[in-house]
Formats: C-alpha cells, sequence, structure tokens
C-alpha cells in the first residue's frame, strides 16, 4: 500500500469521523478528517494522492455543494459520498457531480475499503500514465525539427527512401537521422516510437 496515498474525511459526526479514522488506520491508510467542508477547503490543495471520503448531509456546505465546489477547483481526488439518508436524486447529484461510488450508513467496512482500493489502484495507474508521459516529452523535447519531421515519417510507415524524396533530402541524410533518433530516443524500434509520439500527443 502506498504510504503517500491518503484518505480524506469529512463528516459532521464526530463518532463517525473517530470509528471510521480507526477503521482505516487499522488498514493501513493514513487518515486527515474534517468536522465539516469549510474546515476540508481550508487544509488547501493536496500534497500527494488520496481520495476522498465525505458526508451529504452537513452543516453549512453540503457534500453535494462540496463535490460540486472540487470539480470546479479542478481537484483530482476521487470522492466516495455517505449518507444516512438514501436518496435517488441525491445519489443521481452526486454521480453527475463526479463521485464514484454512494455509500448508506451504517457504512459497510468491506464496502469502504474496497472502494478505497479501487481509488488507489486508478490512483497508481494514473501517476504512472502522468510519469510515462513526462519521459515522453523530456525524450522528444531532445529532437531537433527536421529530426521530429523524420520520426513523424517514420512512425507513419515510410521507408527512408520515401521521406527522402517528400523532404528534398538524400537516402544517407535520412539515415544519419533515423541514426540520431536512435541515440536520442534510446531505441531502434519504430513501435516504441510511435508509442512515444502517442504518449507525448496525450498528454496536451
Amino acid at each position: 500500500m502506498s504510504a503517500r496515498f491518503t484518505v480524506y474525511l469529512v463528516d459532521d459526526d464526530g463518532d463517525v469521523r473517530e470509528a471510521l479514522g480507526f477503521l482505516l488506520r487499522t488498514a493501513g491508510y493514513k487518515v486527515e478528517t474534517f468536522p465539516d467542508a469549510m474546515a476540508f477547503l481550508r487544509q488547501g490543495p493536496p500534497g500527494h494522492a488520496g481520495c476522498i471520503i465525505m458526508d451529504v448531509r452537513m452543516p453549512g456546505m453540503s457534500g453535494l455543494q462540496l463535490l460540486e465546489q472540487l470539480a470546479r477547483d479542478g481537484d483530482p481526488r476521487p470522492v466516495v459520498v455517505m449518507t444516512g439518508h438514501a436518496d435517488v436524486n441525491a445519489c443521481r447529484r452526486a454521480f453527475k457531480g463526479g463521485a464514484i461510488d454512494f455509500l448508506t450508513k451504517p457504512v459497510d467496512e468491506n464496502a469502504l475499503i474496497e472502494a478505497i482500493e479501487g481509488m488507489r489502484a486508478r490512483a497508481e495507474t494514473q501517476s504512472a500514465k502522468a510519469a510515462e508521459a513526462a519521459e515522453a516529452r523530456a525524450l522528444l523535447a531532445r529532437l531537433t525539427p527536421r529530426e521530429r519531421e523524420v520520426l513523424d515519417m517514420v512512425s507513419r510507415g515510410f521507408a527512408t527512401k520515401e521521406i527522402a524524396e517528400t523532404l528534398a533530402l538524400s537516402p544517407r541524410t535520412v539515415d544519419t537521422h533515423r541514426a540520431h533518433l536512435a541515440e536520442k530516443l534510446g531505441t531502434t524500434s519504430v513501435a516504441e516510437m510511435v508509442r512515444l509520439m502517442l504518449e507525448d500527443a496525450a498528454s496536451r
């Protein structure tokens, strides 16, 4: 389990915060608890990966209003909404607002852990994809404009002679560019070069 993955628990019921906080810490999670939505918002942007577990009915800003505020702020943390009053409209609004799960109180411990594990796995996948995209950008940034042109044509299946004719270069010059591509990108595999380009494009 990632030690940097934090569960942020927002609930105005002190007994619930204490019980769920104890459960989650016992399960190995780092937990931060908040008595209301405004207290949660005051803690500012997250310093590392995590997820949010929030109650629907709270004094002041409700859980659903908090969910909408997080969406406006572009907060990337996934959210699970809890309520002691099952409400179809509230459930629909929660999912529309971006929540990934909706649990009723008293919360089933296994269901809660399962939901958090799903969010943790999703966060790790997204982190890995971001790292791959950053690596692709860094490698491609080393290329000259001409090398990018050659790479683009190589990735589309053009042979050296076709690239030379299209770019008005000699085949030998194209081969030199291809050698520089292999050196700078760390691969001679066309498939790997295509992957790098796709990673870079997907992150933009």
